[in-house]
């Protein structure tokens, strides 16, 4: 969620938007992490073939990203790039296992067993 939909919530239900709740906002950041953020969202995301499985993001290219842009901090900005990337690994699996579960507690709920005895 950004800023601008937190605060838009809190007009809808009548609140006072509290700082402590607000998600950050990308000029919050520092420079290095502003620019890890400009980088990570030009690469290519990576999926495993069978599954779907979201792998994170394809850093062929960052190389060649950070010598277009002129990036002088490499080595900082791929370090925020590799954690950021982490916690979408994290995020997504976590997610995909959430949905797994909903699906398997929907299938054995969903259909009731019933035994009849039939006496003739």
């Amino acid at each position: 969620m950004d800023l601008d939909k937190y605060l838009r919530i809190c007009d809808e239900l009548g609140e006072e938007p509290d700082p402590q709740k607000m998600p950050p906002d990308p000029a919050d950041f520092p420079v290095e992490v502003q620019v890890a953020f400009f980088i990570f969202a030009m690469l290519a995301d990576r999926y495993e073939g069978m599954s779907g499985t979201y792998m994170g993001k394809d850093y062929t290219t960052v190389e060649y990203l950070f010598k277009l842009y002129e990036i002088q901090d490499q080595k900082i900005v791929l370090y925020f790039m590799h954690l950021y990337d982490i916690i979408l690994i994290t995020h997504k699996a976590e997610a995909a296992d959430n949905r797994r579960k909903a699906e398997e507690r929907k299938s054995s709920g969903g259909g009731k067993n019933f035994t009849h005895s039939v006496k003739g």
